[in-house]
C-alpha cells in the first residue's frame, strides 16, 4: 500500500499554508500562488537572476510536492507506464517524466533522480496528491511502494535551471552552503526565456508533448509501448502538432505583465494564450504562450494591449520532416 502524507507545513486535517523559514529572511518577499509559501525575490530582483545565471547560490523551491518509488520493481514498473526510458536509468542521472491519458494529453509531469534504491520526483505544488493516487491505482502485482514525502523532503533550484532534494529540516541552514538565495522570479524568467514548459501554468487539459517543446525533453520516441504513445507517434510522424510553443517578446513599454490565461490576439481574433510571463534581467518582459499552429511566425501579436513579436519554439511542420525518411 502507499502512505499518502500531509504537505508541507500542515498538519493531519488542517487547512494550514506552508510557508518556508526562508522567508523569514530580510528582504523576502512572498511570491504568489501558485509560488505561494517560498520568495518570490529577495529585494534584488535583477541582481538575483544574473547570480543564478552565474551558477551562484539557490532557488528555494520548497513548497513543490516530492514522491519516491520503491522497491525493486520500480524502474521496469515506471518506464511501462511513462513517456521516458526508464528501466536501466543510471543513478544519479536526472530525468524528465510525463504520464499522459489514452489520447495522448498531458496528465502528470515530473522531475525524477535514481538513487539505486529509490526514484526520487518531485512535481507541481498540490500535484503530488494525484500523481501518487495515479501510480498507486497502476501497482497490481508489482514489487513497488509509493509515498508522498513533501514533509520530509525539498527541492531547491540550482544554476542551469537543475535541482537537487534536501532533508526540509536543513532549508533555514542552506544559505552557509550554497550562497545567498534567489526568488522564484528569478528561476521563472531563466525558465521562460530557456523555453522550458512548467507543467499547469504552460499546459492545459489539451495539451500534447509535441505541441509544447517536451519531446527531446520527456518523451524516448524508440520505447515501447506506453498510454497515449499513439498520438505522439503519429503527430511526430505523419501530421503537424495542432498548436505550438513561443516565446513572446513583450513591447517593454507596458508597465505590467500578461496574466496567465491572457487571451492572444491577432486581427482581432483570439489565437492562443499566454501560460507564463516575467521580466528578464536581459531580454525585458517575456513569455511562453501556445498558438494556433497555422499563425504565421512574423505575426506581431497582441497580449493584453500589448504588442509582442513571437521566437517559436515548435516548429509548425513538425511531422513533415519525418516523411521522406518514412519513404526511403
Amino acid at each position: 500500500m502507499s502512505e499518502t502524507v500531509s504537505a508541507p507545513g500542515s498538519g493531519p486535517g488542517t487547512e494550514q499554508p506552508y510557508r518556508s523559514p526562508l522567508l523569514e529572511r530580510p528582504g523576502a518577499v512572498e511570491a504568489d500562488p501558485p509560488d505561494a509559501g517560498v520568495a518570490a525575490h529577495y529585494g534584488g530582483i535583477a541582481r538575483e537572476q544574473r547570480r543564478l545565471e552565474a551558477g551562484e547560490g539557490f532557488v528555494d523551491l520548497s513548497h513543490r510536492d516530492v514522491v519516491t518509488v520503491t522497491g525493486p520493481d520500480r524502474l521496469t514498473w515506471l518506464h511501462s507506464l511513462t513517456t521516458q526510458h526508464l528501466s536501466d536509468l543510471t543513478p544519479g542521472v536526472t530525468t524528465e517524466v510525463l504520464l499522459l491519458s489514452p489520447q495522448g494529453r498531458i496528465e502528470h509531469a515530473f522531475s525524477g533522480i535514481d538513487d539505486g534504491e529509490t526514484f526520487w520526483a518531485h512535481t507541481e505544488p498540490g500535484a503530488g496528491a494525484a500523481l501518487v493516487a495515479f501510480l498507486d491505482s497502476m501497482r497490481f502485482m508489482m514489487r513497488v511502494e509509493v509515498r508522498l514525502v513533501t514533509p520530509a523532503h525539498a527541492v531547491v533550484g540550482l544554476a542551469g535551471l537543475t535541482w537537487r532534494l534536501v532533508p526540509r529540516e536543513q532549508l533555514a541552514a542552506l544559505p552557509d552552503e550554497l550562497g545567498e538565495p534567489a526568488g522564484t522570479w528569478a528561476w521563472e524568467a531563466l525558465r521562460i526565456a530557456a523555453g522550458v514548459v512548467r507543467f499547469t501554468q504552460d499546459t492545459d487539459e489539451r495539451s500534447i508533448p509535441n505541441e509544447v517543446g517536451l519531446l527531446e525533453r520527456a518523451v524516448h520516441l524508440d520505447k515501447g509501448c506506453y498510454r497515449g504513445q499513439e498520438t505522439v507517434a503519429r503527430v511526430h510522424t505523419l501530421g503537424r502538432p495542432p498548436r505550438r510553443l513561443v516565446l513572446l517578446h513583450l513591447d517593454g513599454s507596458a508597465e505590467h505583465l500578461p496574466v496567465h490565461g491572457a487571451a492572444i490576439e491577432l486581427d482581432g481574433r483570439s489565437v492562443g494564450q499566454v501560460g507564463s510571463s516575467a521580466r528578464h534581467h536581459e531580454l525585458g518582459p517575456v513569455a511562453l504562450a501556445v498558438v494556433k499552429r497555422n499563425i504565421p511566425v512574423d505575426a506581431v501579436l497582441l497580449v493584453d494591449g500589448v504588442a509582442a513579436s513571437q521566437e517559436a519554439l515548435v516548429d509548425p511542420e513538425a511531422g513533415l520532416h519525418v516523411r521522406p525518411r518514412l519513404d526511403g
